[in-house]
């Protein structure tokens, strides 16, 4: 197999498996429960039930150390793969991984949507009859919505496969990484021709 193809399918099993992780998380991840609640001026408050809360943090964390340890099985599955080790395999690693984060994300984030649904703050059905209205929240994959946060949560399990590969290159003796076969040297001056 070529390295370009050994590439390829790296970062499309890698994929694959993010996707496949975000549908594990889905099933895993905790909801928060919430309520909505009419006051007696009118206006509709929301707020979560006890440590509820907590829940939006603990979804997004899973996520992030379930393709954490994705990252460091890829990374050792991937250096076992002699025959292509270097550069061009390191990268297929870290775009794998980015990739797969993104999946796990994408697939997730649908079936948590797909499940919950969204928070029915305007259409909840309160009255003044019936104040108070419960909901399931959907867990949140990412801890924010800002660029920096998802770009940190994408990257971070690519770089943990980035460093746990290149530590398994700096622990490896040999210069070309274990690729070909080890040549057997003879001691200095035994057998050498005069």
């Amino acid at each position: 197999m070529t390295r370009g193809r050994a590439t390829g399918v790296v970062v499309l099993g890698l994929t694959l498996a993010g996707a496949v992780i975000g549908g594990l998380w889905s099933w895993l991840a905790p909801s928060a429960h919430g309520v909505i609640a009419l006051t007696r001026s009118g206006e509709r408050v929301q707020t979560y039930l006890g440590g509820e809360s907590d829940h939006l943090f603990v979804s997004a964390a899973l996520l992030i150390g379930l393709m954490t340890s994705v990252a460091i099985v890829a990374a050792v599955l991937v250096w076992q793969w002699r025959a292509h080790r270097g550069p061009l395999m390191a990268t297929a690693l870290w775009v794998g991984l980015v990739a797969a984060t993104g999946a796990a994300a994408a697939v997730g984030a649908v079936l948590v949507h797909w499940r919950y649904g969204g928070v029915p703050f305007d259409t909840a059905p309160v009255t003044p009859e019936h104040r108070i209205f419960y909901y399931a929240e959907a867990p949140p994959v990412f801890f924010a919505r800002g660029p920096w946060q998802v770009a940190t949560t994408l990257l971070f399990p690519a770089a943990v496969a980035a460093l746990t590969y290149a530590l398994m290159a700096v622990a490896t003796p040999r210069d070309d990484l274990g690729v070909a076969p080890p040549v057997e040297r003879s001691p200095l001056g035994a057998g050498a021709p005069n």
